[in-house]
């Protein structure tokens, strides 16, 4: 089996992911969405479905995939001693954009 971090660094699958965060969808909206066969689609939801990213239910016809946030959380535990590097950069720009978003309006004022 795949580890958590490589399923997740195939690009469709991310593709599928950022989808699926929004809402649950069908396998034919996730086609239509990003403009993959069904039987791409359905390969790769087979392989999170696996490893626990998504679940599925039916509705009449149709199974619906939804995200799983177990393996979320996860991946972020993994992530928190690293979360440093890029927080101060986060909270460095933030305060930049702030600085730049007061100094806006006296700029326009004066043309």
């Amino acid at each position: 089996m795949e580890s958590t971090f490589g399923i997740i660094a195939e690009p469709n699958r991310r593709a599928i992911l950022g989808l699926l965060a929004s809402s649950e969808r069908s396998v034919t909206e996730i086609e239509q969405q990003l403009r993959m066969s069904q039987p791409s689609v359905s390969k790769h939801l087979r392989v999170l479905r696996e490893a626990g990213f998504v679940e599925a239910r039916v509705d009449a016809q149709r199974r619906v995939y939804r995200i799983r946030p177990e393996p979320f959380m996860e991946v972020d535990a993994w992530l928190t001693p690293f979360r440093h590097f890029w927080s101060d950069r986060v909270d460095a720009l933030e305060r930049h954009l702030d600085r730049t978003a007061q100094a806006s309006p006296k700029k326009r004022k004066k043309r």
